[in-house]
C-alpha cells in the first residue's frame, strides 16, 4: 500500500475506498429529494417555511423567467446575495436553465464587482436592493444587461428593475428543457492565485455532486434522512457554505435554517429555538459561541456535529467547545478548486486535534517535495499537498496557464504545505505562501496592496497576516511613504474602507523608512511576516 493510502486502514467495513458518483446534475439530485420528501420543509427563514415541493416550483419558474429574458445554456448569471431563500431559488434556477452560477461576495466593492462581471462575462445579476446603486454605477463598464432585485425592507422604492417576486411571476411552471450533462460547468467559484488575479474555478455538476456523495458516505451513520436541520450561517456564496450547508442538506432531505449573517445572540437563540443537528462553520464562529458567558443557558445539545473548515482550528478551542457543549468539532480541509472538501476527521475513527483528518472516499492525496513536486515524501516529512479525486475542478475560467500550473498529471497542486503521519492523517503546516485568512475569508495580499499603491502618499506597501485570537488573523499593512509625505494611520484605514471589502481592510498600519528586499529588489514578504509575528508573540 503506497504512503497516501495508509489512511484506508481507518475506514470501517461499510465505507468503500471508492465512491460511485451518479451521472446526475445538481438539479436531478434536488428533484430526487423532492420526490422523496415533497412535504418536508427545505428552508426556514425567520419563521417562514418553504417545502421541497414549493422550492422546486419556484426554481422552475425562476429558470423559465431566465429563459424568457434570453439566458441560454452556458451563459453566466451572477448571484450577489447574503444568505436567504432567494439565493437557493436563484442558484438552482440558474442551473435548471443550463446557465453557470457566478458567485460574487456581496461585500465586494465596485472595482471588485466589475472585475468578476467582466471576467465571467455575466449579463444578468441577482442582487439585494441595498447593493443596487453599486451595480448601476458599474453597469455600463460590464456586460450586464439585466438585474433582478431582492427586496427585504422596501427602502429603495425607485429601483426600476424587476423584483425577485415579479421575476418569478413572469416564469412558467415548466421551463424549456435543456440538455445538461454532468461534465458541464455549474459554478464559477472565484478564488485567488499566485499572480494576484482572482480566478474562476470551474466546478462541474459532477464535481459538486461528487463532493455531496463523498461527504454523505463519510458521515452516513450521522444522518437522519429527512429529519436533520442544518444551521446555515456561513455564506452560501462561499464554497463551503454552498456544498456543506446547501447542496448536502437538500440531498439528504434536511431543513436549512438560514440566517443572513453571523450575529452571536441571534445564532444562540436560533439554536435554542430551532434545535439544529448540524452546524458547519469557521473557527471564528466557534470562538464566539465558546466565549459567550451564558452559553449553557441556550442549550446547544441538539448539535451532533460541527464541521469546521476554511481556517485552522486551535486545539484548545476545540477541547473547550466540546467540553461546554458536548458537540464534536470535526476539523476538515478543502479548497475552492475541490468543491471544496477533501479531508475531515472521521466520526467513525480517532479524531486527532491539529489534524484535518483523512481523505474522503474516492480522494487520493500525498505529500511531494517542494522542489520538483514529483518525489513523494515519507510520513512526517513536510512538502506540498497534492490531491486527486472526482471533486477536483475542471480548471480556471479562461486561464490556461494557471490551470496548467495547478492541475498536473491529474493531480491538484494545492500550494499548501503539509505533512502526513504514519496513520495517513493530514496536517497543514503552512497555507498558500501569502494568503491571509481573516474570519474564514481568504484575503490575498496583492488585492490589498494594489489599493494601497494607488494612495498618493504611499511609495511601498506590504500586507501580511498577524495572529488574532478571535478572527484567526488580521491584515497588517507595512508602508513606506513617499519623501515629504505625512499621513495618519486612521486616514489609511478609512481610505481602504472606501476601496475594498471590509474583511480585507488592514486593522493595523505600520510605517517604516524601508522594507527588506532581495538583491534584485523583491520585497521579502516572508521575512517581514516572520519578524512581525515574532514580535507579536
Amino acid at each position: 500500500m503506497s504512503a497516501e493510502k495508509t489512511w484506508l486502514q481507518h475506514y470501517p467495513d461499510f465505507l468503500s475506498e471508492n465512491v460511485d458518483i451518479p451521472d446526475h446534475t445538481l438539479n436531478e439530485m434536488l428533484e430526487q429529494s423532492v420526490e422523496t420528501y415533497p412535504k418536508n420543509d427545505a428552508i426556514s427563514f425567520y419563521g417562514a417555511k418553504i417545502t421541497y415541493q414549493e422550492l422546486l416550483a419556484r426554481v422552475n419558474r425562476f429558470a423559465s423567467s431566465l429563459q424568457s429574458s434570453g439566458v441560454k445554456k452556458g451563459d453566466r448569471v451572477a448571484i450577489m446575495l447574503p444568505n436567504c431563500p432567494h439565493y437557493v431559488i436563484a442558484y438552482y434556477g440558474i442551473l435548471k436553465a443550463g446557465a453557470i452560477v457566478t458567485q460574487i461576495n456581496p461585500m465586494s466593492v465596485e472595482g471588485e464587482m466589475k472585475y468578476f462581471l467582466n471576467n465571467s462575462g455575466a449579463e444578468t445579476i441577482i442582487t439585494l436592493d441595498r447593493f443596487y446603486e453599486h451595480v448601476k454605477n458599474i453597469k455600463e463598464k460590464t456586460p450586464l444587461r439585466s438585474t433582478v432585485v431582492v427586496r427585504f425592507e422596501n427602502q429603495y422604492p425607485s429601483i426600476p428593475d424587476p423584483t425577485f417576486e415579479t421575476f418569478l411571476e413572469r416564469g412558467m411552471d415548466t421551463p424549456d428543457p435543456v440538455l445538461i450533462e454532468s461534465e458541464d460547468v455549474a459554478v464559477l467559484q472565484y478564488t485567488g492565485g499566485t499572480t494576484g488575479r482572482s480566478k474562476g474555478a470551474m466546478l462541474t455538476h459532477r464535481n459538486l455532486v461528487a463532493n455531496v456523495i463523498q461527504t454523505e458516505q463519510f458521515f452516513q451513520n450521522e444522518f437522519e434522512y429527512g429529519k436533520d436541520k442544518a444551521l446555515v450561517v456561513i455564506p452560501l456564496f462561499h464554497v463551503m457554505g454552498m456544498t456543506s450547508c446547501m447542496n448536502l442538506t437538500l440531498h439528504t432531505g434536511g431543513e436549512m435554517v438560514i440566517l443572513p449573517r453571523f450575529d452571536l445572540e441571534e445564532v444562540m437563540t436560533t439554536i435554542k429555538d430551532e434545535r439544529p443537528t448540524t452546524f458547519p462553520a469557521v473557527p471564528t464562529i466557534y470562538v464566539a459561541l465558546n466565549s459567550h458567558p451564558r452559553a449553557s443557558e441556550y442549550d446547544l445539545s441538539s448539535i451532533n456535529i460541527c464541521n469546521s473548515g476554511s481556517a485552522p482550528m486551535p486545539v484548545e478551542l476545540m477541547r473547550s467547545f466540546e467540553n461546554k457543549t458536548g458537540s464534536k468539532i470535526l476539523e476538515g480541509y478543502g479548497l475552492s478548486e475541490s468543491s471544496p472538501t477533501t479531508h475531515c476527521n472521521p466520526p467513525f475513527a480517532g479524531i486527532k486535534p491539529g489534524s484535518v483528518g483523512i481523505g474522503l472516499p474516492g480522494t487520493d492525496y500525498k505529500i511531494v517535495d517542494l522542489g520538483t513536486g514529483i518525489t513523494e515524501m515519507p510520513a512526517g516529512e513536510v512538502g506540498e499537498v497534492i490531491i486527486r479525486g472526482p471533486q477536483v475542478m475542471k480548471g480556471y475560467w479562461e486561464m490556461p496557464e494557471e490551470t496548467a500550473h495547478t492541475l498536473r498529471d491529474g493531480w491538484l497542486y494545492t500550494g499548501d504545505i503539509g505533512r502526513m503521519d504514519e496513520d495517513g492523517y493530514l496536517y497543514i503546516v503552512d497555507r498558500k505562501k501569502d494568503m491571509i485568512i481573516a474570519s474564514g475569508q481568504n484575503v490575498y495580499p496583492r488585492d490589498v496592496e494594489e489599493v494601497l499603491y494607488e494612495h498618493p502618499s504611499i511609495q511601498e506597501a506590504v500586507a501580511i497576516g498577524i495572529p488574532d485570537a478571535y478572527r484567526g488573523e488580521n491584515v497588517k499593512a507595512i508602508l513606506v511613504l513617499k519623501e515629504g509625505e505625512r499621513v495618519q494611520e486612521e486616514a489609511i484605514i478609512e481610505y481602504c474602507r472606501a476601496h475594498m471589502a471590509a474583511y480585507k481592510v488592514p486593522r493595523v498600519i505600520e510605517f517604516r523608512n524601508e522594507l527588506p528586499k532581495t538583491n534584485v529588489g523583491k520585497i521579502l514578504r516572508k521575512a517581514l511576516r516572520d519578524e512581525v509575528n515574532s514580535n507579536e508573540r
